[in-house]
């Protein structure tokens, strides 16, 4: 196994070589790199699963903390906000691989799991992180290997991906992961109102609205939206926002004004003050700061600020 987690870091190394987010050739896979620690910081995970193959990361929320390094991954089968902190060095780069999680095949792959499974579903779950197994490792060096070939990436990959989600759907935490993914339930109606919330971030979006869409009471809504995501539903539209406004100013050169009306604020001062209270710093300084700390990539719209 060491021998085989030598050659996964090599070839990501090689397949990674900037800090920052480096788009493989399979689209909705990525890889990531940090060459030095990084403290904690807010970020905004897509649903994904994220393999760290060296060095370590620790995502926050609310009171949990969730530990994905070499020996564990993470999982977010819902979009989420919170922060991470990074465990890296010049000598020993963080080194990891995020797998977009693709609503069609787990859709697919649910299907089929649930008419074998005669399990009962778990409490779901929008964050976890749980032990690599040796099966996965193997098919994430799989995986490694057919990216790096134009040939390979097309073919290969792709059903190796199918595998991953099928290892992680039916692993040590697959029932709370099924769960979260099932068409039912309050779990399901919080989650559909996450990826609206993600889709019109930019527009007026009505709580009540929300609400009814989802087929509760207010109090009802409230209550298992805070049970998802640690927070409320305002603050969380305003962090999708704040998030996706402080990715317009680092890829785009957006002003702070133009990118709080893009993303939904009237008022440019309003914006800057919850922005400063998010990030700890003004959205020209923050902007600045990451740009000077990475190499961006395009990748970056579709992983988030990991």
């Amino acid at each position: 196994m060491l021998a085989r987690q030598r050659r996964i870091i090599r070839l990501i190394d090689r397949l990674a070589p900037n800090e920052g987010y480096t788009a493989s050739m399979l689209e909705g896979v990525n890889f990531m790199r940090s060459n030095r620690p990084l403290a904690r910081t807010p970020v905004l995970y897509e649903p994904s699963i994220v393999l760290v193959c060296q060095g370590c990361k620790r995502g926050f929320l609310g009171d949990e903390v969730f530990l994905y390094d070499a020996n564990h991954y993470l999982v977010l089968s819902v979009p989420l906000p919170f922060s991470t902190e990074t465990e890296a060095t010049p000598e020993e780069p963080l080194l990891a691989i995020t797998l977009r999680l693709d609503p069609g095949i787990t859709a697919d792959l649910m299907l089929t799991i649930g008419a074998s499974s005669r399990k009962p579903f778990e409490t779901p779950r929008g964050i976890y992180s749980t032990r690599l197994n040796d099966r996965l490792s193997q098919t994430l060096l799989r995986l490694i290997e057919a990216l790096d070939s134009p040939l390979e990436a097309r073919i290969v990959a792709p059903l190796v991906v199918r595998e991953i989600f099928f290892l992680v759907l039916t692993g040590e935490q697959g029932d709370a992961m099924r769960a979260s993914l099932a068409a039912t339930g309050h779990f399901s109606q919080i989650a559909r109102a996450l990826r609206r919330i993600h889709t019109d971030y930019d527009k007026r979006i009505d709580m009540d609205t929300l609400c009814n869409e989802s087929g509760m009471s207010v109090p009802t809504f409230h209550r298992y939206f805070k049970a998802v995501t640690h927070t409320t539903p305002i603050q969380y539209l305003k962090s999708t926002r704040l998030h996706q406004a402080r990715l317009l100013m680092i890829r785009t050169g957006l002003t702070a004004a133009a990118a709080s009306a893009t993303v939904g604020y009237e008022s440019p001062s309003q914006f800057s003050r919850e922005f400063k209270r998010e990030f700890g710093r003004s959205p020209k300084e923050e902007a600045d700061q990451m740009k000077a700390a990475f190499a961006w990539s395009e990748s970056m719209l579709e992983t988030g600020l990991q």
